[in-house]
C-alpha cells in the first residue's frame, strides 16, 4: 500500500494527529480510581423483530453490536457475544449486560461490518460460530483481512477509507475514524480503522465504529449527504488525558449528530463492558446534559434498550 495522509508506509495515524497515548501510559490509567459497577445487570433477550413494511429495522444487541435488517439482507456491526473482551476470552473486560437478541434469534446474516481489531469489537469466536452458522462477506478496513479470515470467515472484503463498494444493492462506505489498532503491544497501528456509512434504497445509515471526534464528521456530510439514522458511541471517555484522542464523550457525540446533520442518532458503546472509570449511567445523565445544552429534544438522540428495535419507515 502506498503512503498517504493517515499510512506512513509501515503504520497507520490520525490525520488530525490526535492519535492516542502510548502503551506505556496504560499503567497510569489503571491507577484512576473506578466507579463500582454491578457485576450483572439483568436483559431479557428478545427475538428479532420482522422487516414488515420498514425500509430498515435497527436492533441494539449491546455495546457496538447492532443488528440491521434491511429489504436487501441483514447486517451485524462489530459483533461481540463472548463473556469476557480480551485475549482468549478470558482476559479483559467482563460483560455486565448479555446481548439483547441470542445468538440463536438472529435472522440470516449476509453482511458483518468489522471496524477494527480491539477485542470489545473484534470478537474471533463470534466470527467463527458466524462463519459457520451464516457464511457472511466480512467489510472491514485495510490491514484486518488476514485475523478475520483466522476465524474460519472465507469472504473478506478490506478497504480503505471512502473506497466504496455494492453488496446486494447496499452502498457501503468505509469513512473516516479517529482512533487506533492493536491486538497486543507490539502490532500498534499496523491495521486500519473506520466508520461505515451505509445506503439502501430509501434511507442512510451511519455506523461509527469506535472514535474520538474530529472534523471527518464534517467531510461525511460533505461527501456522502446527512444521514438518515447515526450510531453514534457515548461511553467509555474518562479519563480524558487519556481517552479524548480516541473516544467521544456525549458532548462530542451530540456535536457529531449535529456535524453529520443527522435526523435521529442512537447512542452505543456504553453499559455493556466497564472499559474506562465512568459509573454505568453516567454516560446516560451526560447525554441528557449535552442534549439540554445544544437544545436537541431527547427523541432526536437517545438510547435503546438492550434488544430495543427502531424502525425507519
Amino acid at each position: 500500500m502506498q503512503k498517504s495522509d493517515h499510512f506512513d508506509g509501515v503504520r497507520f495515524f490520525n490525520p488530525t494527529g490526535a492519535n492516542g497515548q502510548p502503551f506505556s501510559k496504560v499503567p497510569k490509567l489503571f491507577l484512576t480510581p473506578q466507579a463500582r459497577w454491578p457485576s450483572h445487570v439483568h436483559v431479557q433477550p428478545r427475538p428479532a423483530p420482522p422487516l414488515a413494511d420498514a425500509a430498515v429495522v435497527v436492533t441494539f444487541i449491546g455495546h457496538s453490536t447492532w443488528l440491521i435488517q434491511t429489504r436487501a439482507g441483514n447486517l451485524l456491526t462489530d459483533p461481540m457475544y463472548s463473556r469476557c473482551a480480551g485475549p482468549f476470552n478470558r482476559f479483559g473486560p467482563r460483560r455486565v449486560r448479555d446481548p439483547g437478541v441470542l445468538f440463536d434469534d438472529l435472522p440470516p446474516i449476509s453482511i458483518v461490518l468489522l471496524s477494527h481489531n480491539h477485542y470489545d469489537h473484534c470478537d474471533l469466536a463470534t466470527l467463527r460460530r458466524l462463519a459457520r452458522r451464516f457464511n457472511p462477506l466480512v467489510v472491514t478496513p485495510i490491514g484486518n483481512a488476514r485475523l478475520v479470515r483466522s476465524a474460519g470467515i472465507e469472504r473478506v472484503e478490506a478497504r480503505d477509507w471512502w473506497e466504496q463498494l455494492e453488496v446486494d444493492s447496499l452502498g457501503i462506505t468505509l469513512t473516516p475514524a479517529q482512533h487506533f489498532s492493536a491486538r497486543g503491544p507490539f502490532d500498534r497501528n499496523r491495521a486500519l480503522w473506520c466508520g461505515f456509512r451505509i445506503d439502501t434504497a430509501t434511507a442512510r445509515l451511519y455506523f461509527a465504529g469506535d472514535t474520538g471526534y474530529g472534523p471527518f464528521f464534517c467531510d461525511i456530510r460533505q461527501r456522502l449527504g446527512p444521514t438518515d439514522l447515526a450510531l453514534l458511541p457515548i461511553g467509555a471517555y474518562e479519563p480524558r488525558w487519556f481517552m479524548k484522542d480516541i473516544h467521544m464523550n456525549p458532548a462530542e457525540a451530540v456535536q457529531a449528530h449535529l456535524d453529520l446533520e443527522a435526523r435521529q442518532s442512537l447512542g452505543m458503546h456504553f453499559g455493556t463492558f466497564q472499559l474506562t472509570p465512568e459509573a454505568i449511567d453516567d454516560p446516560l445523565i451526560a447525554l441528557a446534559e449535552a442534549r439540554r445544552v445544544r437544545q436537541i429534544p431527547d427523541t432526536t438522540f437517545r438510547t435503546l434498550d438492550w434488544g430495543e428495535s427502531f424502525r425507519i419507515a
